[in-house]
C-alpha cells in the first residue's frame, strides 16, 4: 500500500493490498477501496462508498457525494462500484437516496473524463460513458451499451444492453437492447450491427435479432420468432415496468 504524504485519509478507511492514494487525494469514512485499486490526484471518496479490486479512479474526480435532490435527507445510503473500472479526470458519482438501494456501477466499465452518474442510477458491466456524459437519476444502463461524448438521460429512463446512443443525444424515454439511436427528436435506427459483432452475437442469433427490430418496428409481437438468449433478454426487457415509455423509430426511409 502507497499513501502520498499529502493525502487524507479516514483511519476507519478499509484499503486493500497494494492500494495507491495519489497527492491531496481525500478518503472518508465508511468507506472501502478493493485491492490493487489507485486513487489519483486530488480525488475524493466521499462516505458510504464501496470501491472493487483493481479500479483506476483519476484525477479530480469525486465519488460517492451525496444526491442532487432537493427533497434529499442525510441518510445512510450507498454508492457500490465493481471490480477493473476506468474512472478518467473529473468524473462524478453520486450514491444513492434510497437506504435499501444503492447506486451501482458494474465491473470493467470505463467512464471517460467529465462523465457524470446521479443518483440511484444502475449500471450494467462493460458499459462505456464518453466524455460528458450526463445520467440523471434512477437511470439504469444495461451491459456493454456504449454512450456518445455530451449525451444526456433524462432521470427514469432504460438504455438496453448493447444499445448505442449518438454524441449529444437527448435521451428521454427508453432505449432499446442492440439498438441504435441518434437525432433530434432521439430516434430508433437500427440495430448495433458493429457491437453485436464485436460481441460474437452473428449468424442465427443476429438474424432473429434483425427480424425481431423490424416486428417491432412495424408494432408485431415476437412471439413466432425462434428463441435465442438475446430474444428472451428483449423480451423480459420489454415487459419490466417502464416510467418514461420507449423512443419512437425512424421513418422507414431515413438516413441511417
Amino acid at each position: 500500500m502507497k499513501i502520498h504524504p499529502t493525502a487524507v485519509v479516514a483511519p476507519e478507511a478499509k484499503l486493500g493490498k497494494d492500494v495507491i492514494i495519489g497527492p491531496y487525494a481525500v478518503i472518508g469514512s465508511p468507506v472501502s477501496i478493493g485491492e490493487e485499486s489507485i486513487i489519483g490526484p486530488h480525488a475524493v471518496i466521499h462516505s458510504f462508498t464501496r470501491i472493487g479490486n483493481r479500479n483506476q479512479i483519476h484525477a479530480h474526480a469525486v465519488i460517492g457525494n451525496t444526491p442532487q435532490d432537493l427533497t434529499f435527507s442525510d441518510l445512510e445510503t450507498w454508492i457500490i462500484i465493481g471490480h477493473d473500472n476506468t474512472l478518467r479526470e473529473g468524473v462524478t458519482l453520486h450514491r444513492s437516496t434510497d437506504p435499501t438501494h444503492p447506486t451501482q456501477i458494474g465491473d470493467k466499465c470505463y467512464f471517460m473524463a467529465y462523465s457524470h452518474v446521479a443518483h440511484d442510477c444502475t449500471i450494467g458491466q462493460g458499459v462505456i460513458l464518453t466524455n460528458n456524459v450526463l445520467l440523471g437519476g434512477h437511470v439504469e444502463i444495461g451491459s456493454h451499451a456504449v454512450l456518445g461524448g455530451g449525451a444526456v438521460v433524462h432521470q427514469h429512463c432504460r438504455v438496453g444492453a448493447y444499445a448505442m446512443v449518438q454524441g449529444h443525444g437527448s435521451v428521454g424515454q427508453d432505449v432499446l437492447p442492440y439498438s441504435i439511436v441518434g437525432g433530434h427528436p432521439v430516434r430508433h435506427y437500427r440495430l448495433n450491427t458493429i457491437g453485436l459483432r464485436r460481441a460474437g452475437i452473428k449468424g442465427e442469433r443476429y438474424r432473429t435479432l434483425e427480424q425481431a427490430f423490424w416486428r417491432l418496428r412495424n408494432s408485431l409481437d415476437l412471439n413466432p420468432l425462434t428463441e435465442t438468449p438475446e430474444l428472451s433478454y428483449l423480451k423480459s426487457w420489454l415487459a419490466a415496468k417502464s416510467k418514461r415509455g420507449l423512443h419512437r423509430f425512424a421513418a422507414k426511409n431515413s438516413a441511417e
